[in-house]
């Protein structure tokens, strides 16, 4: 749950989201990428309104690997990640004329796909101790940040968002990690990523935990949540949230 959150964000831009524990960093991604609707407030994501656009949100929007809700599946390795994704992708995420390509044509816009989302994220799958049979569990916390943010990439996003980005990462794997995400951005991405502290020259929203009331010897929660990054017309992407419930 977050709460009193406004912000702006031009097309391509990366914006760091900084918070406690328990202040809604995660909530506010789901809220800006579609996954989670708020209850007040607003927003907007490439031109979409939030809450209203929910299901037109999550098709310019890409999430990242977030706990619970689209993390790595530890038994598949990372050749079976990058084909299941693509085939989702043809059969949900393309158009009727792309369904009905000749199949090698399908395939080849595939494999084009894998190649510039693994170049975006930087990982290299011949790298790996088992190339891209090797399985997730047995990935490096950077390597599977990367294939994450590769599968998300396979869309062909407007917006990413990237949760726990420096979880778990040394000082220099960090550095690795932020500048894989000032590439996607400078690529055209608008990425908003959630971190624990950014680098000096990201632009950082932080998110507030709900206030605490106290009314009749009770106490209660009241949650708010945000808004979304959206592009004008203009390609900028703007993003309020105020007082709003997810």
């Amino acid at each position: 749950m977050f709460h009193d959150v406004t912000f702006t964000a031009p097309t391509g831009s990366l914006i760091a989201v900084e918070g406690a524990s328990g202040s809604g960093r995660t909530c506010l991604l789901l809220a800006l990428t579609g996954r989670m609707r708020a209850g007040e407030g607003h927003a907007e994501v490439a031109g979409l309104r939030l809450p209203r656009q929910l299901a037109a949100v999550r098709q310019v929007a890409a999430l990242g690997p977030v706990d619970g809700v689209s993390e790595l599946d530890p038994a598949l390795s990372v050749g079976e990640h990058l084909r299941e994704r693509v085939l989702l992708q043809q059969r949900f995420g393309g158009s009727l004329r792309q369904l009905v390509r000749p199949r090698a044509e399908r395939a080849a816009a595939g494999r084009l796909r894998v190649t510039e989302a693994l170049e975006a994220a930087g990982l290299d799958p011949a790298t790996l101790p088992k190339a891209e049979r090797t399985a997730a569990r047995d990935l490096e916390r950077l390597e599977a940040l990367r294939l994450g943010v590769a599968l998300a990439l396979l869309g062909r996003p407007q917006v990413l968002a990237v949760d726990d980005a420096d979880h778990k990462l040394g000082p220099a794997e960090r550095d690795l990690a932020w500048a894989m995400l000032r590439g996607i951005a400078a690529g055209g991405t608008t990425v908003l990523a959630v971190c624990t502290q950014a680098p000096e020259d990201v632009v950082v929203v932080r998110t507030h935990p709900p206030v605490a009331t106290t009314g009749t010897g009770t106490e209660s929660d009241t949650a708010t949540g945000g808004s979304a990054g959206t592009t004008s017309e203009e390609g900028a992407a703007d993003a309020h949230a105020e007082a709003c419930s997810a």
